[in-house]
Parts: C-alpha cells; structure tokens; sequence
C-alpha cells in the first residue's frame, strides 16, 4: 500500500523541487507601473524639447531610462520578489555594462575632431595627439 501512494504523487516521472511561479504580480501592481513607465516615456520626450547642453541632455535621459529600466526589471521581471543573489547578479551585471560604456564615453572627445562632418571641406588631418585645452 506505500508503494502505491508514492507511485501515484510520481505519476509524471519527476519529483517536486518547488520550480512552480513563486508571485503573481497583481493587476493593481502592473497598471501602476505600466502608468508610470507610460508617464516617464512623456517625460522623456517633453526632456528633448529642453536645452540643457549636451552633457545634461545625455545625463537627463540616461537617469530617466534607468528609472524605467528599474521599474521593468522590479516588477514586471518580478525582481523584487526573488532571491537577493538574483538581484546582486542583476546589478553586478549592469554595473559591468557601464563600466565599459562610461570609459568609452572618457575617450570619445579625441575623436571627434576626425570626424569629418562636411564632406566638401574635411579637416585637416592631424600629425599628433591633439593638445588638451
């Protein structure tokens, strides 16, 4: 009689190890980040009409799209209901992702005197470095 109650909770072949859906974000969770994802998007494109330099423009739209990015990888990704580990490997791995592009973004000025932007009068080409102001 034992046998035949483990035969029948194993009836598929593999045991249970708890891999189901651990939260089931509710509606009013979802709507509320969708309206806020939806605002920070007006946002976002009311911050393109604004001068603010280039170097505020680029900072002001990169801060709003990590707010964003937070609030889809928070809620609708369901990070804030996993493991702690989870989250460090998620933000480690942005972390790294800026690294490279912040020191990307250091070495781009260099550059930016050959870039030829009138193809009818190209700069001059340069025989050195470019002196730093």
């Amino acid at each position: 009689m034992g046998t035949e109650s483990t035969a029948s909770s194993d009836s598929h072949g593999h045991d249970d190890h708890g891999h189901g859906f651990a939260h089931v974000a509710t509606v009013k969770v979802l709507l509320t980040t969708w309206i806020a994802l939806m605002i920070l998007t007006v946002v976002t494109v009311g911050a393109t009409r604004i001068d603010l330099g280039p170097s505020m423009n680029l900072g002001l739209a990169m801060a709003i799209a990590v707010v964003k990015a937070t609030l889809v990888i928070l809620f609708f990704m369901h990070l804030r209901y996993d493991r702690v580990f989870h989250s460090v490997l998620v933000i480690g791995g942005l972390l790294a992702a800026s690294l490279f592009v912040g020191f990307t973004l250091f070495d781009s000025n260099q550059y930016q005197r050959s870039i030829i932007w009138d193809p009818a009068n190209p700069p001059t080409a340069p025989y050195a470095p470019m002196p730093v102001p």
